[in-house]
């Protein structure tokens, strides 16, 4: 088992290995596994979070930096990894080495972090003596392990890897402050790399209590004990929940992807992740296969998951009596359970109920336990087994990241792995469609739903891809339906909006694109199509001779883009018919200002101009129309007529 804290500082480990080459070895272990990742394009989410992402643009413009949006996948809600793409962009624009260079950066300080954090602990026990070397293999196998490959290789998952490394440097920072007599610049480290961590991911949520309970068991002896020497500290660190709370409210549910309400329940997904916690683990000990999509199917009966539920309330069981004994085991399993509560409990995230780049710091806890095992059951010999299973590992790590060079090798293997995953088929119709397969998107798409027909993303996919061919009947079916089923995607209602405007229902496209904005209310696009709509039917009613209604259009496309020169042109138009001259001339005058080229609302106006007795005025926008447009004969003939009898006045 692994060793007891003793609460006695024990001396530290031997100068073999030295610091130096431990911390070599884990960054040059490290770059071996991953040295192979530099050449991977951006796969999946990388889409949405780095080349869609319009607020990763302008490092400079912080305030939208720092506000990523709804559908920016791993980044939405999480202003940190936003930031860290913007200084990529920065640096490399959308060139994809750079990110995955940061990426492996990130995961050795992270190996660095737990090498520094499990060697302090371990010199805590009676394992002391050899806590360097110990702390050397655990960090490198951790660093190695295929597990790892999705969080490190797949760019917008550097999200569990940076929190990761900011959880490891909040308890290494506090595992230093004890020992230091600047046990003060130690804890506000400690309280700063926590709350720099709320800002990358949940799963920092949990870093308060690790950081009690790691006082308690290693160092204080007692919660009490822990409360009454670090009360200020503990209300510090608490406190950071409160930035973690800010950005979840402010999120939106992480883009309607994550909480109650989005037709998953809570037991359901509780069931669905006692069978994740057994393939994470199962992974831990033999990672293969590794799976880079598990598809959205949820457990529905208990029945279906009694062996994991039994091992894990065992387990559980067992954890709770190590951690109200004090021993370095429960403190561990404690904190594997708690760094997976956020996303492997009861709130549901409904997009992706089992992944594995959730094992990203859970893991060093399984590691950690492990290596602790190996040593007990064989000695010194332990570290020369590991450092064979390390070599082992690391090379599978670089033979899985080869599969991230291409997304259908990625997509085959969790089709293979469940053919009954339809977002895998949904990736597949993605990646055809892409490609401009239509044919096979559309078949990919169909078998997606097909396995689920509830799926609002598969549907709005399919509407795109049939809408590009012209299909504009099954676009339309499919865009409603992706609405019915998820109200809250504002795509859906925006290009739903733009469909129905193609083929003539102008009515229903304004009430689409209305909701849409209402979804999306900075949304230039929104505004410009509703916009559009509005115009569109403006000028189907003054067509008809219904002037007070197209007006109420025109109007209501200015509200959505008040600087469009045709919407005010066409509403001078309709107010110059009923009268309301004053007005007319002051909207031809804002088109030609929003568009000086303008040579139509020139004329116009000069009319208008002139119907008002302004001819002075009207002469010049006269002037300006045969400038713009020299073969325009209307415009010359009531220039030459106003100019004439302005000589006959003189």
């Amino acid at each position: 088992m692994i060793a007891s804290p003793t609460r006695t500082l024990y001396p530290p480990s031997g100068d073999r290995p030295s610091l130096p080459f431990a911390i070599a070895l884990i960054v040059l272990a490290t770059a071996a596994a991953y040295h192979n990742t530099l050449s991977t394009p951006f796969v999946f989410d990388d889409q949405f979070a780095i080349v869609d992402n319009p607020t990763i643009r302008d490092l400079s413009n912080l305030g939208d930096v720092l506000r990523p949006p709804p559908f920016a996948a791993g980044a939405a809600g999480r202003p940190l990894i936003n930031l860290t793409l913007a200084i990529n962009y920065a640096l490399g624009g959308l060139q994809p080495w750079g990110y995955h260079a940061l990426n492996v950066v990130l995961h050795a300080l992270a190996a660095l972090a737990l090498f520094g954090l499990a060697r302090r602990t371990w010199e805590k026990t009676s394992f002391a003596a050899e806590a360097r070397p110990l702390a050397l293999t655990a960090a490198i196998l951790w660093a190695v392990h295929p597990l790892q490959t999705e969080s490190v290789t797949c760019v917008i998952q550097r999200s569990e890897v940076l929190a990761g490394l900011l959880y490891l440097l909040t308890l290494y920072c506090f595992a230093r402050s004890a020992e230091s007599t600047s046990s003060g610049k130690w804890q506000t480290l400690a309280v700063i790399s926590c709350l720099v961590g709320m800002a990358a991911k949940e799963v920092v949520v949990s870093a308060p209590l690790a950081v009690l309970l790691y006082d308690r068991t290693f160092i204080a002896g007692s919660f009490r004990a822990t409360w009454r020497g670090r009360r200020g500290f503990y209300l510090a660190l608490a406190g950071t929940w409160l930035v973690l709370a800010g950005l979840m409210l402010t999120s939106q549910q992480r883009g309607g992807t994550v909480g109650f309400g989005l037709g998953v329940s809570a037991w359901h997904y509780l069931l669905t992740q006692c069978r994740a916690i057994g393939i994470y683990l199962t992974l831990a000990v033999w990672p293969h296969p590794l799976v880079i999509d598990y598809g959205t199917d949820l457990v529905t009966r208990a029945a279906e998951v009694v062996p994991q539920a039994v091992a894990l309330i065992t387990l559980a069981i067992v954890i709770v009596v190590g951690v109200r004994r004090g021993s370095a085991a429960g403190f561990a399993g404690a904190c594997f359970f708690a760094i997976l509560a956020p996303s492997s409990s009861v709130v549901p995230l409904v997009t992706q109920p089992i992944a594995e780049h959730r094992m990203y710091l859970p893991l060093a806890a399984v590691v950690v336990l492990a290596v602790a095992e190996f040593r007990t059951i064989f000695g010194a010999r332990a570290v020369w087994a590991l450092a064979v299973l390390a070599l082992g590992l690391g090379a599978i790590t670089a033979r899985r990241n080869e599969d991230y060079r291409s997304e259908s090798s990625l997509i085959a293997g969790a089709i293979a792995a469940n053919p009954r995953n339809d977002r895998a088929y949904l990736n597949l119709g993605t990646l055809a469609s892409r490609e401009n397969r239509t044919t096979d998107a559309i078949a990919a798409y169909t078998k997606a739903l097909e396995l689920n027909a509830g799926a609002a993303d598969t549907h709005f996919n399919l509407a795109v891809v049939f809408e590009r061919a012209d299909r504009m009947t099954e676009a339309l079916d499919h865009y409603r339906e992706a609405v019915r089923l998820r109200p809250s995607l504002p795509n859906a209602r925006y290009h739903l909006g733009l469909a129905l405007a193609r083929t003539g229902h102008i009515e229903e496209s304004i009430a689409a694109l209305e909701q849409a904005l209402q979804l999306q209310p900075t949304s230039t696009a929104v505004r410009r199509s509703l916009a559009f709509a509005h115009i569109t039917q403006g000028d189907a009613l003054a067509q008809a001779g219904r002037l007070p209604a197209a007006i109420a259009h025109y109007e209501s496309a200015l509200q959505a883009d008040p600087r469009d020169a045709r919407t005010h042109n066409n509403l001078a138009n309709a107010l110059s018919q009923t009268g309301r001259s004053i007005e007319a001339i002051r909207h031809y005058e804002a088109a030609v200002a929003a568009q000086p080229d303008y040579s139509e609302a020139h004329f116009n106006l000069a009319l208008e101009l002139l119907a008002a007795g302004r001819k002075q005025e009207a002469q010049s926008h006269l002037t300006e129309v045969l400038r713009l447009k020299p073969e325009d004969e209307q415009a010359r003939q009531i220039l030459a007529r106003l100019q004439t009898a302005e000589g006959k006045l003189k």
